[in-house]
């Protein structure tokens, strides 16, 4: 064994190539970008030929995935949360499919959203999709159930979700690794075609063989060790998870008193081990639910036990922050409030320390030089000519658009959502309605959406601001690179109206002419602003002058 200091997201790569991976497959998402990006530099990993090339949406990734594990190989896939909302299809019936090779699905949620449209938390949609999940707590955790996670996964014949948050991902510490990787899985067909093909007789035999595992997969959650139980005092029973365990012990260990009341519980694997809980609360006068996302736990051991012999605290009952990421301070104030009501003894909540604001904060905004600004400037130009114009924005560096000195866009929902929003203004009357989309969001999820509105010779105008990169995570490869307007035209567009300019201020008259053109022109129309990302620019004429 040896000792290396990791990221969370890298702990956990390293530790599927150690654990005999054969292929990974994502798409680029703050806080999930790190995983395949350390496997795509590994110099084992090339040694292999572990497959590490990004795919063009979630979707295509989980397929990719799955393929490999049907062929016997192991194979990991890998996303933000709301990525998990684009392969929902393949996730969840991937639970009835089942794998033949192990497949691990991680996901890194984003409590506070940070980089993200929202909180949404994935451990609901393990549990909707009915199969095992895992959250480590520690680096050293995330490296380590790797292999478990391999291993469970084939032994049950399903996927594994893997879930982590931002500071789990984005922290680092010194782990400690296995000198040697498992070999890959030699190709097999241990499975038969049938168990890969939903049909309704299929699929109905599929799902009684997976709701009769669930009682398995609850047996494995007890005794894999990975849900811990550290005894201690009996006035407050504390259920912890992932990153909120570290919490848990920092509040602890500081304080003494505290320690000697608390009777801790840390879950790592569900489903939740309902015997290990019920124990706990046997020995406890009441339970504190500390976990960072949605109130999941807390919200299953509603159900688990009788109230009226044990209050569940939590995010739900005001004891923690609804909303946002935990800190130590606000899981010290939780554990302090829980032990007073339990106590019966009056609460006083600490007062928050007041930090000197230093330096005055400032908004994200778009790079200076950077195309997306000249495009706004154009649109801003030419829109302000019409009473009601809308522009319908989509997810990417160009979403800072919305924000001064443009205000430009008036929408932003979720990835390639633009063109439809902008179809479905259109559809409702509107005039001029303009979609901005970005080249590697719009290869992600816009193109079908593209294909509805020539469909219909939808009255829209369609803006795919062409950087050469996916700038937002780090300057990916965007998946239809150079091909953007065979792509446009392959989908049905008129050629005539496909039109590429250079997003530079020297070219203003230009720009603004063609969007003009194009707003009047009735059916669907399409520009093209192509220049490279300040930032990939930057490091390619690095790059090329260390050569």
């Amino acid at each position: 064994m040896k000792k290396i200091l990791l990221l969370g997201d890298e702990a956990i790569a390293l530790g599927a190539i150690n654990a005999g991976l054969s292929g990974v497959y994502a798409y680029p998402g703050t806080p999930s970008t790190e995983v395949t990006e350390y496997i795509q530099k590994n110099p084992v990993a090339k040694e292999r030929h572990i497959h590490s090339r990004w795919s063009t949406n979630e979707k295509t990734a989980m397929e990719a995935a799955l393929g490999m594990s049907y062929m016997g190989k192991r194979a990991m896939v890998c996303m933000k949360h709301v990525g998990l909302n684009v392969c929902m299809d393949p996730f969840v019936n991937s639970g009835m499919t089942g794998v033949n090779g192990g497949v691990v699905v991680l996901v890194a949620d984003d409590p506070s959203m940070h980089s993200s449209q929202d909180e949404q938390d994935s451990r609901y949609l393990g549990a909707f999709a009915m199969i095992p999940v895992l959250e480590p707590s520690t680096q050293q955790e995330a490296y380590d159930m790797m292999a478990y996670a391999f291993d469970l996964s084939e032994k049950q014949k399903t996927p594994v979700l893997m879930r982590v948050v931002t500071r789990m991902a984005h922290s680092r510490a010194v782990v400690e690794v296995a000198e040697e990787a498992r070999p890959q899985n030699e190709m097999n067909f241990n499975s038969e075609a049938k168990d890969w093909v939903l049909l309704p007789g299929n699929a109905r035999r599929k799902n009684d063989i997976l709701c009769a595992k669930q009682a398995d997969f609850e047996e494995e959650s007890m005794s894999a060790g990975w849900n811990k139980v550290e005894a201690g005092g009996v006035n407050l029973g504390i259920v912890c998870s992932g990153i909120a365990y570290n919490y848990v012990k920092e509040v602890l260990a500081a304080d003494e008193t505290l320690a000697d009341q608390c009777y801790v519980l840390k879950i790592s694997q569900y489903p939740l081990p309902k015997e290990t809980i019920a124990t706990m609360c046997g020995h406890c006068a009441n339970v504190l639910v500390i976990e960072d996302g949605q109130p999941f736990i807390e919200e299953k051991m509603v159900g688990l036990l009788p109230q009226a012999e044990w209050e569940i605290c939590g995010r739900l009952t005001g004891h923690l922050p609804r909303t946002g990421e935990l800190t130590p301070d606000s899981v010290a104030e939780g554990i302090k409030r829980c032990l007073a009501e339990v106590m019966e003894l009056e609460y006083e909540p600490t007062a928050p320390e007041t930090v000197p604001q230093i330096v005055a904060p400032r908004p994200p905004a778009l790079c200076q030089g950077c195309g997306h600004r000249s495009v706004y400037e154009a649109l801003n130009l030419v829109i302000a000519e019409y009473e009601n114009a809308r522009v319908f924005g989509d997810i990417g560096c160009y979403t800072l658009g919305f924000l001064p000195p443009f205000r430009t866009l008036s929408s932003c929902v979720d990835m390639g959502a633009s063109i439809t929003m902008a179809k479905g203004a259109a559809d409702a009357g509107l005039h001029p309605s303009v979609a901005v989309i970005g080249d590697s969001t719009f290869t992600h999820s816009g193109m079908t959406g593209l294909l509805d509105a020539i469909n219909e010779n939808a009255n829209i105008t369609v803006v795919i601001s062409d950087n050469l990169t996916t700038a937002m995570t780090g300057g990916q490869d965007s998946a239809g690179l150079n091909k953007y307007e065979q792509i446009c035209i392959g989908l049905g567009a008129d050629p005539a109206h496909v039109r590429v300019v250079v997003p530079l201020p020297k070219n203003m008259d230009e720009i603004t002419q063609v969007i003009r053109e194009e707003i009047e022109y009735n059916g669907v129309s399409i520009i093209i602003p192509r220049r490279e990302c300040l930032q990939t620019l930057a490091r390619h004429l690095k790059e090329k002058k260390n050569k």
